[in-house]
C-alpha cells in the first residue's frame, strides 16, 4: 500500500500527474494526509533555509511563482521553524525578516493546521490541499543559493556576529531618519520639496559612509568592517530595466551587482553602510520613476498596448542610464569636496578590491547581461527628462 509521503513524492518527481495525485490525497483520511503535508512543507523550507534562502526571499519568490496565500504558508513555516531554536541563538538579520513578515504561531497544532487554514481563509478542503501540494512543487524546484546570513541552527562565526550587530551599517536611528525623509520625498507632488527631503536623506547617509572611510585612514576602524552581500528583489514587469537601475545606483556607491533573473533578485556586494544606501536610494528612485512614467505615458487600450509597453521599457532604460550619469558626476564631486581626498583614494581603492574579491568568490563565473532595446524615442526622452528631475543632491555621492 502506498503511503501518503510516497504519493506526495510521486507528484513532485513527476511519476504521478498532479491532478491524479491531488485526487488521491483528497479521498485519503485527513488524519493521514494533513500531518504528512505539513511536515513536507516544513522539511522543504528547512532545506531551503540551510541552502541559503532567507525568509523574505523565499516569501517573495513563492508569491511571484505561486499565489499570495502560498507565500503566507511560507510565513507560517518560518514561525514553525523558529520554534526549534532559542531566539537568542538566531542571527538578528534572520529574526528581523521573520518579524517583518509577521511570522507567529497562530494555529493550535500541526495536526489541525490545515483545518484552521481552511476556516481562516474560508476555503474547502480540496482548495487547501491544492495550495499546499502546488507550494511543495514550487519549493522543490528552487536551487540552493549562497548563504549570506547564517540560518537558525548554524554555528555563527565572530565575523557573522559582527555583521549581524551591524558594526559597519548605518546607525538604526539614522536609517529611520533617512527612511522618513525619503518617504516624504516620494509622497510630495512638489519637485522642489522632494529635492529638499532627498538631499537631506543623502547627506545623512553620505556623512556616515565618509566617516567610516576616514576611520580606516586614521586607523580607528574596527577590524570587523568587511564587505558583505545582500539580495535585493527585482520585481516584474520590466525586470531587466529595473536591474539596470539598481546596478547604476550600486556602481555610484562603489558596490557591485550580480542579477539572477530566474530567482527575481540582484545580489549587491559592498560594505554594509553602502549597501544600506543603495537599497534605500534604489527603492526611492523606483517610486519616482514609476510616478513620472505614469504621468508621461501615452494612452493604452488594445490598439496602444504595444506602444505603451515599448514606451515603458524605453523610459526605464533611459531613466537608468541618465541616473547613472548623474550619480557618477555626484560621486566625483563628493570625493573632490571631501576632507583629505588624497588620503581617501588609497583606502577607497582597497575597499573596492575587497568587494570585487568577495563577489568573485561567490560568483566565480558570471555572464554580462545584454542591454535592453529602446523601441520608443518618446519613452527614451521622457525617461531622461524624469531622471533629470529625480530628487538627488548635488555635490554628494549617494550613500557616501
Amino acid at each position: 500500500m502506498t503511503s501518503v509521503r510516497e504519493r506526495i513524492r510521486a507528484v513532485l518527481v513527476g511519476t504521478v500527474d498532479y491532478e491524479s495525485g491531488l485526487d488521491a490525497l483528497t479521498v485519503t483520511p485527513s488524519a493521514e494526509v494533513d500531518p504528512e503535508l505539513v511536515a513536507a512543507v516544513h522539511e522543504a523550507c528547512a532545506r531551503l533555509w540551510r541552502g541559503g534562502w532567507q525568509p523574505a526571499e523565499l516569501h517573495r519568490v513563492v508569491a511571484r511563482r505561486g499565489q499570495p496565500q502560498q507565500a503566507d504558508l511560507v510565513t507560517d513555516a518560518v514561525a514553525a521553524h523558529l520554534r526549534q531554536f532559542p531566539r537568542a541563538t538566531v542571527d538578528p538579520r534572520w529574526l528581523a525578516q521573520a518579524d517583518t513578515l509577521g511570522a507567529r504561531l497562530w494555529w493550535g497544532s500541526d495536526a489541525t493546521y490545515l483545518d484552521e487554514i481552511a476556516a481562516r481563509w474560508r476555503l474547502d478542503r480540496v482548495a487547501v490541499l491544492d495550495l499546499v501540494l502546488s507550494l511543495l512543487a514550487i519549493l522543490a524546484a528552487l536551487p540552493p543559493v549562497e548563504v549570506l546570513v547564517p540560518p537558525p541552527g548554524t554555528a555563527v562565526t565572530p565575523a557573522d556576529r559582527a555583521g549581524a550587530a551591524g558594526s559597519s551599517r548605518i546607525d538604526t536611528r539614522l536609517l529611520d531618519r533617512v527612511r522618513a525623509l525619503l518617504a516624504k520625498a516620494e509622497s510630495t507632488t512638489f519637485p522642489a520639496e522632494a529635492e529638499t527631503y532627498t538631499a537631506k536623506a543623502q547627506e545623512l547617509a553620505t556623512r556616515h559612509s565618509l566617516d567610516e572611510a576616514l576611520l580606516v585612514v586614521r586607523g580607528g576602524a574596527p577590524a570587523t568592517v568587511v564587505p558583505f552581500a545582500r539580495r535585493i528583489g527585482v520585481d516584474h514587469p520590466y525586470e531587466g530595466e529595473k536591474a539596470s537601475l539598481l546596478d547604476a545606483v550600486a556602481r555610484a556607491n562603489r558596490c557591485h551587482t550580480v542579477w539572477s533573473p530566474e530567482l527575481a533578485f540582484t545580489t549587491v556586494f559592498g560594505f554594509d553602510a553602502d549597501i544600506d544606501a543603495v537599497d534605500l536610494l534604489y527603492t526611492s528612485l523606483l517610486v519616482q520613476a514609476h510616478r513620472a512614467m505614469a504621468r508621461a505615458e501615452p494612452p493604452g487600450g488594445k490598439a496602444g498596448r504595444a506602444r505603451l509597453r515599448a514606451f515603458r521599457q524605453s523610459f526605464l532604460v533611459a531613466f537608468a542610464v541618465r541616473i547613472g550619469e548623474r550619480l557618477a558626476g555626484a560621486a566625483q564631486a563628493a570625493l573632490e569636496a571631501a576632507t583629505d581626498p588624497a588620503d581617501l583614494l588609497p583606502v577607497l581603492a582597497s575597499r573596492d578590491e575587497q568587494v570585487r574579491e568577495t563577489m568573485q568568490r561567490v560568483f566565480p563565473r558570471t555572464v554580462r547581461a545584454r542591454g535592453s532595446r529602446v523601441d520608443s524615442r518618446e519613452g527614451w526622452d521622457s525617461g531622461r527628462d524624469a531622471a533629470d528631475r529625480a530628487s538627488l543632491p548635488t555635490g554628494t555621492t549617494p550613500g557616501r
